[in-house]
């Protein structure tokens, strides 16, 4: 038996798995069975007399007012998931929200415009002149960074279609070990320096094109992105938000934003008894446990070795992994159509004789044929870009590396169990395993919380009575 969120009433286990599992089970054989129509329903047709398919017309964009609509959902999405977790404090609150954004968001919208893959249109914009960025994507790029250094991360409680599909299918919760978490978690800066490189060289939307869920959203796409979707639903019923902690590139940035928000989750409203219960309630290893930074001389000369090695080896493993990088450039620039084209075009191998009729391949070197020059103006323009980006995203792999390492030497100060800035995506589900919030309530009497920690409560550095500001 488990308590329920907010009333304290006890309800059936078996209750609470039902219809998560009953969600994912259903996106995933749903999506599946899409993508398996879909690729056999309508083969493309074969002509004998030459003549050639169509191009796809683009999809008329999104009118001026309905972008509005969307602008408006996102903000106020976004105010009111702050307001249920920093001043109501509900996790039904943060649930109902979800369902919101899952449907408006992720399958009405079909995940487009997004806050995750927007980072790469903003790139581009950067690095190319030419290229027209819409207020919308700068809106939903902008509007949950900003929030996020208010804030904290509210934006991944309730509002990204992405963590509340994951979030509610979640069931039963299974721990990742800190090694792996800490490990794991560089991923995304990873992730997020790869993406910015590719935009900002116009070569491709890696975010987007390999996006797992958006398939979803859709009820249709390729069969491995389907399928890699699928996964990450069916993982995410027993590892919490596995994409936005393991992958996510925007949730990198917004990890960033929250480390100097102004207020941040505080697990309980009075004071902290250490009872651990929240620990035990965070399904994505958020909460740190109080811990005092020894001054003693033993224990801080070691730190204070490793800390300026670490420092003294950086500027080296810069140069080294931006060097490392660059020459990756030549053949991540093959991405890029139009360097893909020009290597066609130099291969001493392609055909001599262009085949009847006229396949994309042949059109597209014919083009090559008439333009040589410029193709190859064009495509050793592109290369020198991509050493540019390649030092770039080289320096940046080092420097989260580095940056990870640090942050593992270094331990601040605390006095109560407090969620991690960062790491925490302000689900609201340690408030209910707080009993401060459930005397607060009305759900327990006063007369049950402890005044200091007894036999297995905690092993905290401080007395439990610590008042909260």
């Amino acid at each position: 038996m488990d308590l329920d969120i907010e009333s304290g009433v006890e309800a059936p286990l078996s209750k609470r798995w039902l219809w998560p599992a009953f969600l994912a089970l259903a996106i995933v054989w749903v999506c599946g069975g899409t993508a398996a129509l879909g690729e056999a329903r309508f083969p493309p047709p074969e002509f004998e007399s030459g003549h050639a398919l169509p191009l796809t017309a683009t999809p008329s964009p999104r009118s001026l007012a309905m972008q509005h609509v969307d602008v408006a959902a996102l903000v106020g999405a976004l105010g009111l998931a702050c307001y249920l977790v920093h001043r109501r404090r509900s996790r039904r609150g943060i649930i109902a929200l979800s369902l919101f954004s899952l449907i408006y968001f992720g399958f009405y919208r079909e995940g487009c415009i997004c806050a995750i893959g927007a980072v790469q249109n903003v790139a581009l914009a950067l690095c190319d002149a030419s290229y027209a960025l819409p207020m919308t994507v700068l809106v939903f790029f902008f509007a949950p960074l900003v929030v996020a250094l208010f804030a904290g991360r509210t934006f991944c409680a309730a509002v990204c279609p992405h963590g509340a599909l994951q979030d509610l299918v979640l069931i039963k919760p299974v721990k990742v070990p800190a090694w792996l978490d800490h490990a794991l978690s560089v991923v995304p800066f990873l992730f997020l320096g790869a993406g910015l490189a590719f935009a900002a060289t116009g070569s491709a939307f890696i975010i987007c094109r390999y996006d797992p869920f958006v398939p979803l959203f859709r009820l249709t796409g390729s069969a491995t992105l389907l399928t890699l979707g699928g996964l990450f639903v069916l993982a995410s019923l027993f590892i919490g938000r596995p994409y936005c902690r393991f992958l996510c590139p925007y949730g990198a940035l917004l990890r960033l934003a929250a480390l100097a928000s102004k207020w941040r989750v505080r697990i309980t409203p009075d004071f902290c008894t250490q009872c651990r219960l929240c620990e035990e309630a965070c399904p994505y290893g958020a909460i740190r446990e109080p811990a005092l930074t020894s001054t003693t001389p033993p224990v801080l000369v070691p730190a204070r070795r490793r800390l300026g090695r670490l420092l003294l080896l950086l500027p080296v493993a810069l140069f080294v992994g931006g060097w490392v990088g660059s020459k990756l450039s030549v053949p991540f620039s093959k991405v890029h159509p139009t360097v893909a084209l020009a290597e066609r075009y130099a291969d001493p191998n392609k055909p001599t004789v262009m085949p009847i009729p006229a396949t994309p391949d042949s059109l597209a070197l014919g083009r090559a044929e008439r333009d040589a020059p410029q193709l190859v103006a064009a495509a050793v323009d592109i290369r020198r870009r991509f050493v540019l980006s390649g030092w770039l995203f080289g320096g940046w792999t080092v420097l989260v590396v580095f940056a990870k390492l640090i942050g593992l030497s270094v331990r601040p100060d605390r006095t109560d169990f407090e969620p991690d800035r960062g790491a925490c995506v302000a689900c609201a589900r340690c408030f209910m395993a707080c009993p401060n919030e459930r005397v607060r309530l009305g759900l327990l009497p006063a007369s049950a919380i402890p005044t200091r920690p007894g036999p297995g409560l905690g092993t905290g550095p401080t007395a439990a009575g610590t008042k909260r500001d």
